[in-house]
């Protein structure tokens, strides 16, 4: 723990920020003589807390901050998505790390929202710095649950302390004390927080319900399906489903979505929306009330900075479980529905099911990205002579292109924003807490939910109601956790999911395949792939990945253990 907070020097020796939310790097040091006593200054302080956010690829060493890139919270990590080498998290063989600065690092951006607390105890007027006050509430439990998420247990202060305070050298606390604490810092951000963002990119009160609607849902499934924790599973439960609720009741969020795009392009445009003109229907970032926060970006202030155009196609590759995962447009899934097409030809299980598929995977041949800066509904042949078109014969023989912009762009200089939690995730969040404390849920509380969300995208799409489970003989549970999967793919969910609802051990083991090639159109489209066939003839990319209890937890890295022995361990990686 000393090394966590090794470069905080003073309780004043902290950065002052550009006001400007796209820029977040250091510019001087505050004099300890008047950090404290203006307004002014604590909101200065308050905007390094923006930095702290996922996005695409992390800014600094902390893999946590990664949404898009490989990270703890990556969908890398899950048994949803492939990269072009293995993963050691996707095939369960991580050791222990000797340094980790996940852990330690977060410890001092903890202690940044710490020291501006502690010194607004003493400032006069409250009123004049209740926005700062709230985004470090906000920030700290922010901090605090991905510190709960990657290693379960932490130590929980809330004091800048010194660095020889025994409070850094002494035991975890328990994680459920840990997230009680988040609960009642975002209850207090939520207090303080204004209706309504003060700029693009600032918190309101909102967000702060929004975030603990992820938080008490995440905590409450982890105490029922880990811990046998009924009492407090429900508690938490019935915390994050009101918390959803706020948010819904609020009018100030609705899904993306434009009848010049159309539903499926709704959801795939909204992902690329930047501050110029980047889709046929000329919107921009600023007609999406979807996302509620969000890391900037643009390209001349502020490039994403990563190839990530590119890389879609190229580096990121859904498995066979995804794809089987989206459902047929009668609602069923495709084991069910007498529309699944099936798999002999090499684009027929496209054909009939939810629109989400077709505006995330890539059909075998479709032309899909032409880098003139224009869109068209019919392409010429001269069109297809300077186009991209897909091809899928390599890896796990699908491709995405969800985060692919259509734009005339430089590589690594898209300027999309990341989306850190959206609308959607918070209606899914609703459906999910209020089944998981029911045990039922009402057609209209899907309805009011879940069942917007899908009808984003698929407006003839039957709706998920108790009627259409009762008489295909489907699991509400199952259907509700298949909803969330495909909706909010690769933004940073699957792995933590699996984690929380206890059932990465029936998810992950096995092998990481993906499209049948044995009796399809592939095997003679594709003939001279050269990936191991499983026993069903369908392609493998990673084989004989594992999962241990361990894994549920990241183990602590070794020179944390060796400064602060009574740390301890997580099970199973003594």
């Amino acid at each position: 723990m000393k090394k966590a907070i090794l470069n905080i020097i003073t309780a004043l020796g902290a950065a002052l920020m550009a006001t400007s939310c796209m820029d977040l790097n250091p510019k001087a040091q505050m004099a300890a003589d008047h950090t404290w006593s203006k307004a002014a200054n604590y909101s200065l302080f308050a905007n390094q807390f923006y930095g702290w956010t996922r996005d695409f690829q992390g800014s600094t060493s902390l893999t946590a901050m990664n949404g898009v890139s490989d990270g703890p919270h990556s969908d890398f990590r899950s048994d949803l998505l492939v990269g072009t080498s293995e993963n050691v998290y996707n095939k369960g063989t991580n050791v222990i790390p000797t340094s980790d600065p996940n852990y330690g690092q977060m410890y001092k951006r903890i202690y940044y929202t710490n020291l501006l607390l502690k010194n607004a105890e003493s400032f006069e007027d409250k009123d004049d710095i209740a926005v700062p006050m709230g985004e470090a509430f906000f920030f700290r439990a922010y901090v605090y649950f991905d510190l709960v998420q990657i290693f379960g247990d932490v130590i929980l202060v809330h004091e800048p302390v010194d660095l020889d305070n025994e409070k850094l050298y002494g035991k975890r606390d328990n994680r459920l004390d840990v997230i009680k604490a988040c609960v009642s810092d975002l209850q207090n951000a939520a207090q303080l927080l204004p209706e309504t963002p003060a700029e693009d990119g600032r918190l309101c009160k909102w967000t702060a319900y929004a975030l603990l609607s992820r938080v008490a849902l995440y905590e409450g499934t982890w105490q029922k399906y880990h811990n046998n924790n009924l009492e407090e599973a429900n508690l938490l439960l019935d915390e994050a489903a009101k918390a959803a609720e706020e948010v819904m009741k609020s009018g100030q969020y609705e899904l993306f979505y434009s009848d010049d795009l159309g539903g499926r392009d709704s959801y795939r445009y909204m992902f690329i929306l930047e501050s110029v003109q980047c889709n046929p229907a000329g919107l921009t970032r600023a007609d999406n009330r979807e996302y509620i926060l969000a890391k900037r970006h643009d390209e001349v202030l502020k490039p994403i900075g990563l190839n990530i155009t590119h890389a879609t196609a190229s580096a990121m590759f859904p498995t066979r479980k995804l794809a089987n995962m989206y459902r047929c447009q009668d609602g069923l899934p495709i084991d069910k529905s007498p529309q699944f097409k099936g798999y002999a030809a090499v684009t027929s299980e496209f054909d009939n099911r939810d629109n989400r598929m077709n505006a995330v995977l890539l059909k075998h041949g479709q032309i899909y990205w032409n880098n003139d800066g224009k869109w068209r509904t019919e392409w010429t042949d001269a069109d297809n002579a300077t186009s991209l078109v897909a091809s899928v014969f390599g890896n796990t023989g699908y491709s995405t292109y969800k985060w692919a912009t259509e734009r005339q762009v430089a590589d690594a200089s898209e300027g999309y924003d990341y989306p850190v939690i959206r609308y959607a995730e918070v209606l899914l969040n609703y459906a999910e807490a209020v089944y998981e404390l029911n045990g039922k849920i009402t057609d209209t509380q899907l309805d009011e939910s879940l069942n917007l969300v899908r009808k984003r995208s698929n407006p003839n799409m039957k709706p998920l109601s108790n009627s259409l489970v009762e008489a295909n003989g489907l699991d509400m549970l199952e259907e509700i956790r298949a909803e969330r999967t495909v909706e909010l793919f690769n933004e940073g969910f699957r792995i933590d999911d699996l984690k929380r609802w206890k059932t990465a051990e029936k998810e992950m083991p096995g092998n990481r395949i993906g499209i049948l090639w044995r009796g399809t159109g592939f095997e003679t489209a594709w003939p001279d792939q050269a990936n191991m066939l499983d026993a069903d003839g369908c392609v493998i990319k990673y084989s004989d990945c594992v999962w241990d209890a361990r894994n549920y937890l990241y183990p602590l890295p070794s020179d944390e253990l060796q400064l602060n022995p009574q740390l301890g361990q997580n099970k199973g990686w003594e």
